[in-house]
């Protein structure tokens, strides 16, 4: 089973990178964040999560083993599919989906693509007690309260986690907002800020 991979990007989707490691291509599925901040040619580590099933051998990349963990957790449970976890942490992020479930912010959980209100419920019952004393990256716990902007709109997050200052998120959001897409997924609008932020056009 492959746990981590090494090697240099060579091709690269919104969702999809293939990983050259020794001459041999590995196709990894990550967030679209996450994808977008990747440079071809670039050496990288990805911690990975291998699911197998019947017929499929599908690799999924994380920053940490951290968010490795965490991801395997998501799909643990019951109507959680690799897609929905990999959407959960790059919208959210491990301290955000943490500080979502501590606080039974459901609001945000719903905001992420393909996320309802009948999973939310369901993942804050099933993850609460379980994510914070493992997964946040000082091992303290966060602070009870939601940091503003994820209780306004978790794009400002996405946004924030990918370093972006905030004037270029307010620029991003504008954009999108001009251009009628306002109303979509966190993931859609997602990337139409990304596109923006890249001097691309909608």
């Amino acid at each position: 089973m492959i746990a981590r991979l090494q090697g240099t990007l060579v091709e690269k989707e919104p969702s999809t990178l293939i990983v050259d490691v020794g001459g041999v291509g590995y196709a990894v599925t990550v967030g679209v964040a996450m994808g977008a901040r990747l440079v071809l040619g670039s050496e990288l580590t990805l911690s990975i999560s291998t699911q197998v099933r019947e017929d499929s051998f599908s690799l999924y990349g994380f920053n940490s083993s951290d968010e490795r963990r965490l991801f395997e957790l998501l799909i643990s449970i019951s109507g959680v599919g690799p897609k929905m976890g990999v959407a959960l942490l790059d919208t959210l992020g491990q301290t955000g989906l943490s500080r979502a479930i501590q606080d039974e912010d459901s609001r945000a959980l719903c905001a992420v693509s393909g996320v309802g209100k009948k999973t939310a419920q369901r993942l804050l019952l099933e993850l609460r007690g379980k994510v914070m004393p493992v997964f946040t990256p000082s091992g303290v716990p966060a602070p009870s309260k939601s940091p503003p902007v994820q209780a306004e709109d978790p794009l400002r997050l996405a946004l924030a986690r990918l370093g972006y200052k905030k004037s270029e998120i307010d620029r991003a959001i504008d954009g999108v907002e001009r251009a009628g897409g306002d109303q979509g997924t966190i993931s859609q609008r997602l990337s139409a800020s990304l596109r923006i932020l890249s001097g691309g056009s909608l």
